[in-house]
C-alpha cells in the first residue's frame, strides 16, 4: 500500500490532506505570535530577503500558495507599490491556502493595510490550483510545500500558472551546513517548540509535527533536482542563516 509521509509517521495518502488541515486550523488563531516566538524574528528576515530576491513590480499578479496569514502577499504588494507605476496597476495576490481558519486569520490584515481591493484571498488545494494557465507573474510558497501530499504534483501546478518568464521561489526549512549547526537546531525544536505550542497555542502536538515534517524535507540538492524535474530553468538554492532555512528558486523559460 503506497503512504507519504505525515510527521514522522507514515500515513495513507487519501490521509494526509485532512491531517494537515486539522494541524493549521488547531495553530490559526495564534501562527503569526508562534512564528514570531519559534523564531525569535527570523521569519521575518527570511521573508524580507525572498522579496528582495523577487524585486515585485507594479502590474504584478503573485499566487502566495499556502499564503497563510499573508505575510509574503502584503510585502509583495507593499515593495511593487514603492516604486513609479508609469501607467500600470499596483501589483496584485491571490492567497491561496487549503485551510479556511488561516485565511480567515489573515483576513483582518488585509482589511487593516487597506490591501482588500489587491488581494484575493482563495481556499485552494497547491496540487490542484484554481488558477488559469499563465496566469501569473510569480509564484510564492513559504514554510508550506513540504505540508502537500505530492510535491511532484504541486510544482508541476506551479509552472503551469506561471506565464513565461514568471518566477518560482519556495522558502522551506532545510538542512543546517554544519553537524554542529545542525545538532543545536535540533536540540532547540526538540526542547523548546513543542512547549511554546503547548503553552501559547494548546497545542504542542501540531508543532511537534512541524518538527518532524522539517526533518522528513529533502535536503537542499535533493529538492532542487525536484523544482528541475517540474520544468523550471535556472534553479538556484541559497541558504540563509546557515542552510536553517533555504530559499529555491527557478524561472519558467
Amino acid at each position: 500500500m503506497e503512504t507519504v509521509s505525515f510527521g514522522d509517521r507514515d500515513v495513507a495518502p487519501e490521509e494526509k490532506g485532512g491531517l494537515v488541515r486539522a494541524v493549521f486550523g488547531s495553530v490559526a488563531p495564534h501562527y503569526d505570535l508562534m512564528n514570531d516566538l519559534m523564531s525569535g524574528g527570523l521569519h521575518r528576515v527570511w521573508k524580507d530577503v525572498l522579496l528582495d530576491r523577487l524585486n515585485p513590480q507594479p502590474g504584478q499578479t503573485l499566487a502566495d500558495v499556502a499564503g497563510g496569514t499573508g505575510d509574503i502577499a502584503h510585502g509583495f504588494i507593499r515593495r511593487a507599490g514603492m516604486r513609479p507605476a508609469r501607467g500600470r496597476n499596483e501589483a496584485s495576490a491571490f492567497i491561496i491556502d487549503v485551510n479556511h481558519a488561516m485565511l480567515e486569520a489573515g483576513q483582518g490584515r488585509d482589511e487593516e493595510e487597506g490591501l482588500t481591493e489587491s488581494v484575493t484571498r482563495v481556499c485552494g488545494d497547491a496540487e490542484a490550483l484554481p488558477l488559469p494557465d499563465a496566469s501569473v507573474d510569480t509564484y510564492t510558497i513559504g514554510f508550506g510545500i513540504r505540508n502537500v501530499t505530492y510535491r511532484d504534483r504541486a510544482l508541476k501546478e506551479a509552472f503551469r500558472v506561471l506565464k513565461r518568464g514568471g518566477r518560482f521561489a519556495c522558502l522551506e526549512f532545510s538542512r543546517p551546513i554544519t553537524p554542529l549547526i545542525e545538532a543545536a537546531y535540533n536540540t532547540y525544536s526538540d526542547a523548546v517548540i513543542p512547549r511554546l505550542g503547548g503553552a501559547v497555542a494548546g497545542d504542542a502536538d501540531s508543532y511537534k509535527y512541524l518538527i518532524e515534517s522539517i526533518r522528513r524535507f529533502p535536503p537542499q540538492e535533493a529538492f532542487a533536482a525536484e523544482v528541475q524535474a517540474a520544468g523550471f530553468s535556472r534553479v538556484n538554492v541559497e541558504n540563509l542563516t546557515a542552510g536553517v532555512v533555504a530559499i529555491h528558486s527557478g524561472w519558467k523559460i
